[in-house]
Formats: C-alpha cells, structure tokens, sequence
C-alpha cells in the first residue's frame, strides 16, 4: 500500500463534465478526465483494507455488492497511485476484458461497497480504471496479441454484445478459433445500439472490434441466425456453439388505445438515433425523432433516463418520465447498510439535464398509463395517467399496485417511449439450436453451469441470466469460455 493515509489527506474528486445546458447540443461524451497528479490522488485514497468488499461482487439481500467481476482493485489502484501504470493495466485485464465499457457504464457496484465509503465517499474506482485501460490505449500497450498456437477448434457465438465478445476474446485468446455472428450491421449488440453516444461513443467500440479482428476473431454482421442464417450449418460446422443474444423481449403496456401511432419501445427509439448518427449524421427523416413533441417515457430505469437525454438533444417540447414505483430516500435507510447495494434516489445525466432546461424533475412516481388517446387520424395526441398506492396482501405479505380513484390526469403526448424492461430471451434462436428456455424465458442449462443439454451448445449473458448489466454479461462470457475450453480440451486454465 503506497499511502497508508492517502483516504485521510485527500477527499473524492470526480472528473468534471460539461454544464448540463452545453453538453445537450452534442451527442458526444461529456466528461474531462483529472489530472495526472490529480488521479494518482485519487488512487492513493483506497485503503487496501483487509477484506475489499469493492472486489467481492456476490448477492447480498438480494442485490450484487462489489465487482461480478473481481476486479484486483485495490492492486491496480495501488499500483496507479506509484506511477505504474503498466503494471496496474496488466493487473486490470487479468480479470476485465473490457474496463474501457466498464468503465463508461458500468453503475460501480465497486464503489457502492467500497470500504471507505462506509463513513466518507468511496474511491473513485471507476474513473481509476477508465484512466487505466486509456492509458493502454493511448500508450500502445493494448495492441492485437495473436495466438502463437492454434488448437484446431472452432468456436461459432450468437450475438455480439458484452457476454458474445467476452466469449470470443477469451477463447480466441486460448487459441481457438472464433466466429462472432451478429444479426445488426455492425458488432457491438446492446452497447452499440441500446446505449446512447452520450455514455459510450462508437468509436469505443470499433476500436476494441477492430483489436479483436486483428487477433484472429471473424465477425460476420447482419446474420439473423434462424432467419436468414442455418443454425444446423453452424452446428455442423462448428466444436461448440455459444448463444449470447441477449434479452431482448421489451415488456409492453397493455392500455386502451395502445395501436396509436407515436408509441415505440425505448430500444427501437435509441437505436434509430445512433444508427441515424452513425448513418446519415442525424439527417431529417432517418430515425424516430423528439422534436417539438411533448414526450413522456413509462419507466425510471436507466433506459428511461437515455430516453430523456436523447429526447432533449432532439429538441423536445417537454419530456416526462413515469415512475410505477415510490421515491427512494435521497440517503441510505436504516435496513439498508453498508455494503449494500444503496436503494437511493439517483438523479442522472438526462434527468440533470430536464431540470437544467425545464426547471423541474422530469419524474413523476406512483404513476402510470390507464390510456393512450388518439386524434382522428389514429395519432397519438395525449396519455391519460393515473396514481397507484402499494397495498399490503395481509395474507402473503405481498405489496402490490392499486390505482387511486379520481387520480387521473390528461397530459399532452405525442410521443410516447415504453422502457420497461426486458421480459427474457427471443425464442427462435434457442428453438433452432434445439436449446429450451425455462419459465422465465431464459434459456435453460444445467445448474451452476452453462450448458443448455443441446449438444455442443451452451448460452450466457442476458439470454441465460436474464436483464442485467454489462459487467455481469462480461463475466458470463468469460465463465462460458471457460466451461466451452474444458468441453473441447478435457481441461480449462481459463478464470
């Protein structure tokens, strides 16, 4: 530990961003990192205490608390506050394939149990690990590294989002050889298309695409396996084949007057804006656009928070965003503590923005749609709300949503965004490797593993697990790998 008292002597500092009102007239990142002295600052503040909850990244009361992926963090940190960087990118990419997404969209799990933070504010961990992997890039240390050896297998992955190209970067790193087949045009799955440029720029993920084909990885874009692509050719052709298409059925709402039209899914809706910009550079008519709408988003989520953000960049009359849920208290309750996950109130970038632009928080909680209403040409015109109120089942203890009577209210709408979350996997492509998904419509596999008990297939990330986050889809590509290289060589010395 090189600053016994750097958590004492140094207080958090977070890079700086651009002013909400500056940084909604472009698409791009908005963050300017620290200082090189101000980082190693920021490193000497972790404590290197005795057990790194920041590391841990298991279930407590129901939430993951620390890193799913084990991050060495109070090494890298240690190791970046004395100045070696290098050392501190190698211990990195020991456990993270991938720390320049991460590190962009990951919610820091690390930080939330971070053993600092329990009586002042956490290390900045994933600031700290963005500075790293960047460093690797911009330094030339993160360069294509080709498999002296190859072992003869072939290895086919579905889907190219976190958990696909966790998997394929592994196996390919083994020696195996890899086909990444991805039915969009471009690789990248949900962190090209379901995360706006705002939070993660394209180029990020071309860059890292681009490393992996230079070290052997094929991607072949625009393949719909089980539509315009024989998944029995693949089988036939391949040692093993992993399905990572994600979880991609978004939950809808069933109201009167749903068929409007001016209602689309927050997936459909963010991915018009970034093809668009990838595309055309958000040329008139070539995505869904916000402009000069009032638009309301059901759902408080992350996504949802995408949707306000984009919407405002599109230049929309209003926005506002429903909330089925109560508030969360602004600071950590008594029956949540440390190193819990803290079920607090977070207001984020788009949500800062709506404030900044409209003078007032785009959320309104304990609501939810009771009708879409339409004008005469089958537009949609309005959305008709109504408050719910948790009621207590005094038999099962379950709470569950009652709507208040006399609660409704009319508000203008002309575009409205469903993010509600996913509801598990697409069938068609498990139904044609003869993969079955269990009742949550997750692909099903043995316990504790990822096998499906097709032969030769076997399935991670969202698809498996269901709605979750990158750093978690990350780790079910690499465990995946792992199981797939014992399954072919009869040993595995992949972690």
């Amino acid at each position: 530990m090189g600053k016994a008292t750097g958590f004492m002597e140094y207080t958090r500092a977070e890079s700086t961003c651009e002013e909400p009102l500056e940084r909604i007239k472009h698409f791009g990142e908005f963050h300017t990192p620290l200082s090189e002295e101000q980082r190693r600052d920021q490193a000497a503040r972790c404590m290197d205490c005795g057990v790194p909850f920041c590391q841990n990244g298991k279930p407590l009361c129901g939430m993951i608390s620390g890193c799913p992926l084990n991050n060495l963090i109070p090494e890298w940190n240690d190791l970046l506050f004395r100045g070696q960087k290098e050392q501190a990118l190698k211990r990195l990419l020991m456990t993270n394939s991938f720390p320049e997404f991460t590190s962009r969209v990951c919610p820091a799990l690390c930080e939330k149990a971070c053993t600092c933070g329990a009586n002042d504010s956490p290390v900045t961990v994933k600031e700290n690990e963005r500075s790293i992997v960047e460093f690797g890039f911009d330094s030339g240390f993160i360069r294509p590294e080709i498999p002296a050896v190859r072992s003869g297998k072939h290895i086919a992955v579905i889907g190219s989002g976190p958990a696909g190209l966790a998997a394929a970067d592994t196996l390919n790193k083994r020696g195996h050889s890899v086909t990444v087949y991805e039915r969009e045009d471009r690789p990248g799955g949900l962190l090209m298309y379901g995360i706006p440029n705002m939070k993660l720029e394209k180029s990020v993920i071309l860059r890292r695409t681009e490393l992996m084909k230079a070290e052997g990885v094929r991607f072949v874009t625009g393949a719909n396996v089980g539509v315009n692509v024989s998944a029995q050719e693949i089988l036939d052709s391949s040692d093993a084949v992993i399905l990572a298409c994600g979880s991609a059925n978004p939950r809808d709402i069933k109201a009167e007057g749903r068929d409007a039209e001016g209602i689309y899914f927050a997936v459909d809706f963010l991915k018009s804006t970034t093809k668009s910009l990838l595309d055309h550079d958000l040329a008139k008519d070539s995505y869904i656009s916000a402009e000069g709408k009032d638009v309301i988003i059901i759902g408080g989520g992350d996504t949802g928070n995408d949707c306000v953000g984009t919407s405002i960049r599109h230049g929309c009359r209003s926005v506002t965003q429903l909330e089925m849920m109560p508030k969360l208290p602004d600071e950590r309750s008594a029956d949540n503590p440390w190193p819990e996950w803290p079920r607090v109130c977070k207001t984020d970038y788009g949500q800062e923005e709506a404030i900044a632009l409209f003078g007032h928080d785009p959320r309104l909680y304990c609501t939810t749609v009771k009708e879409f209403i339409k004008d005469g040409e089958g537009k949609l015109s309005a959305v008709k709300t109504v408050k719910l109120e948790f009621v207590t089942d005094p038999e099962t203890g379950r709470r569950s949503p009652k709507e208040i009577e006399g609660s409704e209210e009319t508000l203008p709408c002309q575009l409205c965004l469903i993010a509600a979350g996913f509801l598990g996997a697409q069938s068609y492509v498990a139904e044609a490797f003869g993969a079955e998904l269990d009742k949550r419509t997750n692909v099903s596999t043995e316990k504790g593993g990822f096998s499906t008990g097709a032969d030769k297939v076997f399935a991670a990330g969202d698809m498996h697990i269901g709605q979750s986050l990158v750093v978690r889809a990350i780790r079910e590509g690499r465990d995946a790998a792992a199981e797939v290289d014992c399954f072919l060589m009869g040993y595995t010395n992949l972690k």
